[in-house]
């Protein structure tokens, strides 16, 4: 239970921080910064993939196992 919370978190905060970069709310590494300034975003996206698998792979692990159950 404790895992699915924190990659709930995640994937809601990593699409809150993706869709933000052009209003500037909250940033932690500014866009300008030469070399390193899109990180933060690249960070957030892979946080958001991860979090994204982690939630819907297992569901659909679990469809797996009823409809071998059935069968």
């Amino acid at each position: 239970m404790g895992k699915k919370l924190m990659a709930t978190v995640g994937l809601g905060l990593s699409f809150i921080y993706i869709l933000n970069p052009t209003f500037g709310i909250f940033e932690f590494i500014p866009d300008a910064t030469p070399f390193i300034g899109n990180l933060d975003e690249a960070t957030a996206t892979g946080i958001l993939i991860w979090c994204a698998k982690e939630l819907f792979s297992k569901k659909e692990k679990q469809r797996e196992d009823i409809l071998d159950d059935k069968a």
